[in-house]
């Protein structure tokens, strides 16, 4: 017994030495260049078969070419990685969630290559490059880790790493070579990755799909280590290997017996979800980018696509094998349109509602139901699981919801897709009345066409503005009053059950189960292909279910990965395909649009917004009448101006209410992990009908109580009162909905809607506002006229200064919390903005402004406070 726990305890040791060996690589390259990198399984993939190339096929000693391949291939291939893909993503300012789609199609990319080059097929003569013993690796690993931690800590290169880790652009300002930085994480995290790739090789299937995804798992590692320790990251990596190891001895009797004996020999994947669901998120903050406004697709567009999803029928004779794939893998791709193109979340475990959809519908057909019902039930049971992923993404964003999705498509491929206990002897049919390809083939057209609807109808109204919204500016669609997690959860939720939906006609159509259809692996590159054909476009799936199938089924095998993961690597410069094609036809506003997907932000001067003279991007006149002032304190030109607005035809504008609650902050104290206070015991109380300035030089904490008035931020101790009401823990679209109205000092406009959509969002989704609100707060602010129907993207600043008060406006506030509302502004800007507020203020509107222009705070507030390190001076 002894025996066989030192025995197993050894060949744990090897697994956890590899594991440990991804974990220091991972964190290496994302302390240096920031970036996650999910590639790291394919660079290990592609160093393993060039190292088996040399020494099987070339006939190379193994010390040579081990050499070549560690020190020379694999940094190589990391330092073409930083040039070709990272760094131009990183000088052209993209988030997070761009680099992390890139590396999603780097590891795309290296499968597809690896495919072409060396075929499909697992490879078992691998070289053994350290021997048998696990000490050895061991030594490697800690060496190496010891090695890393010395530089980081005591060398001149180390104390530039740390600088760039903390603030890249001070860094490069500071004389430091930030790109020399990034390049040497790139080169010794491909190092790391090659040695990880050819120490597992000889004991794993070296194909070019299994070992990638066997290091997706050892992510895990790095993930418990929070991306920045390397002792955790190596003890995590050895416990989980000797554990699971030892797990192995475990041969449990009964229904459960096979489960348990799946965990245990996948613990990593165990870890990876647990580490991805329950620890705190790692990375940034960044969704996907907003996709760029355009017109409508081309008919022409959907005729033609129409045509070719009709070509089988008409000359496909009786066996339509291929052809029936698409339209059921259009549907799974739908999916990614609702949860990535409309709600703007990253999504990477879609193969796993699309699998237990197949799985589901054979299990209850073949327990009896006819095929359609079961498939139709199989939907209904899927559809709830998708608050897997819906659940973490309330408070998860970027890195840690690319994570957390893909950890569950591996759990569910790992514990029930790829398990004999699960599909062993499962049979597949086809509805009698379908059973033939013709028949079948017109049902999916049928069902596809309902799903497309369904979707088209996602994308307007209410609900589809907020999707927008939600996309293209979380904060700020909160702050507008948009429940941002119900969203999440509709779109995860409708996302699974079209998976479910298009994963059972898959499997239906191929009349046979096959785990691999559903490996995590063709998640990546499902995602990929909609990020790089355009995410928000319902022609989108139908393109790239056709692409795929056609690329699968009539190249040499690899080619549809090696295709999109090249597409995918230069996301950042090319605009989505097919988003190029329906902007082209059907944009209205011509607001250029440059990479990536991002709308250009160059000003271009739009129409005035009258539409009666040239545009100067200032409001509209105002009629003014006299008033006493806000508080009394008279404007420069002798009183308030309030504006007269006039009702629309037949429209009443009601009364503003003889009461309205005062918002006061009692003793807040705000204190962030680590330490660092940023607010210290203050109380501050704003009256209704009074403007109340906040002043004080930067990192006073000025916005951050400003966060905690708003409802984004939650404070440590203290209260926030409303009227009687303490709204302390309520969240940002609650206080929204209470009549608390706020702008953003960095502009929190939805590029993607048009500037009445954006005003139309906040009278929707806030406080219930009175009918006409829109038309109101447009013409308050100047924007009732042409420039209403053009796209936010790419207007000037002052005109989307009013755009954002125009949309906090229109939910009819008591109060008005204005970030730096003056930030941008020209000087007549400022102006006419200040005339709004003082006519806003006289009619009874509480006004707090956190704004450094003291001219504008001179002219407007009643009560000025200053703050300094976290406190009220005066």
């Amino acid at each position: 017994m002894a025996s066989l726990t030192y025995e197993l305890t050894l060949a744990g040791m090897a697994v956890g030495s590899a594991a440990a060996l991804t974990g220091i690589g991972l964190i290496v390259t994302y302390r240096a260049t920031g970036v996650l990198n999910l590639a790291h399984g394919a660079i290990a993939m592609i160093c393993a078969y060039v190292l088996r190339q040399l020494v099987v096929e070339w006939s190379w000693p193994l010390a040579p070419a081990a050499l070549v391949t560690l020190l020379l291939f694999a940094p190589a291939l990391g330092l073409l990685l930083d040039r070709a893909v990272f760094r131009p993503l990183a000088l052209s300012g993209s988030n997070p969630a761009q680099t992390l789609v890139a590396s999603i199609g780097v590891f795309v990319l290296l499968v597809g290559v690896a495919a072409l080059i060396w075929g499909t097929g697992a490879r078992a003569d691998a070289p053994v490059l350290l021997g048998d013993d696990p000490w050895v690796q061991l030594a490697v690993v800690v060496a190496l880790a010891c090695l890393v931690g010395a530089v980081t800590r005591w060398t001149r290169f180390g104390r530039e790493l740390r600088a760039v880790v903390d603030n890249r652009p001070l860094a490069t300002l500071s004389g430091i070579a930030a790109d020399r930085v990034s390049a040497a994480g790139w080169a010794f995290g491909s190092f790391t990755a090659g040695l990880t790739g050819v120490l597992l090789a000889p004991y794993v299937r070296l194909d070019p799909y299994g070992m990638p995804l066997l290091v997706v798992e050892v992510i895990a590692v790095a993930v418990v280590a929070r991306m920045r320790s390397l002792p955790v990251a190596v003890l995590t990596g050895l416990a989980l290997g000797v554990a699971q190891a030892q797990l192995t001895r475990l041969h449990p009797d009964g229904w459960a017996g096979p489960l348990v004996q799946a965990v245990g020999a996948n613990l990593f994947v165990v870890a990876l979800l647990v580490a991805a669901l329950v620890l705190p998120g790692v990375g940034g903050g960044d969704t996907l980018p907003p996709t760029p406004a355009g017109g409508r697709t081309p008919p022409g567009l959907w005729s033609a696509a129409g045509v070719l999803l009709l070509l089988p029928l008409a000359f496909g004779g009786t066996d339509l094998t291929t052809a029936v794939q698409v339209p059921a893998l259009a549907v799974i791709l739908l999916s990614l349109v609702v949860v990535s193109g409309r709600a703007g979340q990253i999504a990477l475990g879609q193969t796993a509602y699309a699998g237990l959809g197949a799985f589901f519908a054979a299990l209850l057909a073949a327990a009896g139901l006819p095929e359609l019902v079961a498939l139709g039930t199989a939907v209904l049971c899927v559809a709830p699981l998708g608050l897997l992923t819906g659940w973490p993404a309330i408070r998860r964003h970027g890195l840690a919801l690319a994570l957390a999705t893909l950890a569950v498509g591996v759990a569910v491929s790992r514990f029930v897709l790829t398990q004999p206990y699960a599909t062993a002897g499962l049979t597949v049919s086809r509805p009698a009345a379908f059973a033939d390809d013709r028949a079948y083939y017109a049902l999916e057209l049928l069902l596809l066409a309902a799903c497309l609807l369904l979707v088209a109808a996602l994308r307007r109204g209410r609900t589809g503005r907020a999707l927008a919204a939600l996309r293209d500016h979380e904060p700020g669609a909160e702050a507008a009053g948009v429940r941002v997690a119900g969203l999440k959860l509709l779109a995860f939720v409708l996302g699974a059950a079209l998976a479910a939906l298009g994963g059972g006609l898959l499997t239906m159509g191929q009349r046979t189960f096959d785990p691999d259809t559903y490996d995590p692996i063709q998640g990546l590159l499902w995602f990929a292909t909609i990020l790089i054909l355009g995410p928000d476009t319902l022609l989108t799936p139908l393109v790239a279910a056709a692409l795929l199938t056609t690329l699968d089924t009539s190249t040499h095998a690899g080619a549809a990965a090696a295709t999109i993961g090249i597409l995918a690597t230069l996301v950042g410069r090319l605009p989505p395909l097919l988003g190029r094609l329906g902007r082209g036809a059907g944009r209205e506003d011509g607001a250029p649009i440059r990479a990536g997907g991002m709308p250009s932000t160059t000003p271009h001067r739009p129409a005035a917004a009258d539409g009666a003279s040239p545009p100067t991007g200032r409001p509209a006149p105002l009629s003014p009448r006299r008033t006493g002032g806000a508080g009394g304190n008279p404007s420069p030109a002798g009183g308030r101006a309030q504006p007269h607005r006039p009702a629309a035809a037949g429209e009443t504008i009601p009364a503003a209410p003889t009461e309205r609650p005062a918002l006061h902050a009692d003793r807040l104290t705000l204190t962030y992990p680590g330490g660092l206070t940023a607010l210290h015991t203050v109380t501050l109380t704003l009256r209704p009908a009074q403007i109340t300035a906040l002043v004080g030089p930067n990192g006073a904490g000025k916005s951050t109580l400003f966060d905690c008035l708003a409802g984004t931020l939650r404070p440590t101790a203290g209260r926030v009162v409303l009227g009687r009401t303490d709204i302390t823990g309520r969240p940002a679209h609650a206080r929204a909905r209470m009549g608390i109205g706020r702008t953003f000092q960095q502009l929190a406009v939805f590029p993607s809607l048009t500037v009445e959509e954006n005003v139309r969002v906040g009278a929707e989704q806030g406080r219930p506002a009175a009918p006409g609100a829109v038309e109101q707060a447009l013409r308050l602010v100047g924007l009732a006229g042409p420039v209403r129907h053009r796209a936010a993207a790419g207007l000037p600043t002052g005109t989307l200064r009013r755009v954002e008060l125009a949309r906090a406006l229109a939910a009819g506030p008591h109060t008005l919390l204005l970030d730096e509302p003056a930030a941008g502004l020209d000087t007549d800007e400022a102006a006419e903005l200040a005339k709004i507020l003082a006519a806003l203020a006289a009619d009874g509107l509480t006004v707090l402004v956190v704004e450094h222009d003291p001219d504008l705070v001179a002219g407007l507030a009643r009560t000025v406070h200053t703050m300094e390190g976290g406190r009220i001076v005066s």
